[in-house]
């Protein structure tokens, strides 16, 4: 086994540690950056997770991006996509609501498209969502205009 980030040969225990951890196949370099990036920014394992998917599809993603008013789960810059995961299922408050959308209105006025995935979705369909936003990238960078 090796690593999904840098390709080192994993031992045994560096890939039960990461894989019993978050469900991926990291180096104890890896796996540690991401216990501090989750501890500091309170990622979802599930961000973490597509992340690694899409990078394995070639996609060339960030992990926790800054779009100049908050961080963003997942960005993938070259096509103006930010990828939220959701993990509340908790009643939606109008509140939330409105701070969704604004959210939103301030990724589009700086050209980004921001699209929220249900954590579940990454956690029980991951081969799936990967396709959808390879999908999407695709229908957005069709509709870049060259400058």
């Amino acid at each position: 086994m090796k690593c999904s980030d840098c390709n080192k040969e994993l031992d045994y225990e560096e890939y039960r540690s990461s894989k019993d951890l978050l469900g991926l196949k990291l180096c104890e370099q890896h796996r540690l950056r991401i216990e501090k990036l989750i501890e500091l920014n309170e990622t979802p394992i599930e961000a973490i997770q597509l992340y690694y998917a899409l990078k394995e599809e070639g996609v060339s993603a960030m992990l926790e991006w800054w779009d100049g008013k908050k961080s963003v789960d997942i960005a993938i810059s070259r096509v103006k996509l930010n990828i939220e995961i959701d993990c509340e299922y908790h009643m939606l408050t109008h509140e939330q609501a409105i701070n969704d959308l604004e959210e939103v209105m301030h990724s589009f006025k700086n050209g980004f498209t921001t699209i929220r995935i249900p954590h579940v979705l990454v956690k029980y369909y991951l081969k799936e969502t990967v396709f959808n936003i390879i999908g999407i990238t695709e229908g957005l960078k069709a509709n870049i205009k060259v400058i």
